[in-house]
């Protein structure tokens, strides 16, 4: 599995998501949208969206899940994770 976080440094959910797969022991890409200018245009292509976070979970099997902001129930049942 891979994850994606599609963020800016200043963006308050972006930070939560980020200390909360750290908490979790997940490992995660974070792709600064603010600076990098291909990253924000494969954000807003897979996603739809502008805004940030973003996070794109890639599944070993195949497909991805794509969650926009900080869902954190959505997160937990997307990485199979007992609280």
């Amino acid at each position: 599995m891979k994850i994606t976080v599609y963020s800016t440094p200043h963006c308050p959910y972006c930070i939560m998501v980020k200390d909360f797969l750290k908490e979790k022991n997940i490992v995660f890409y974070d792709l600064n949208v603010a600076e990098n200018q291909e990253a924000a245009d494969m954000m807003v292509l897979k996603s739809g969206q502008l805004g940030v976070p973003v996070i794109v979970v890639e599944k070993d099997g195949g497909g991805e899940e794509i969650i926009i902001g900080f869902d954190r129930d959505k997160l937990l049942s997307i990485l199979d994770i007992n609280n």
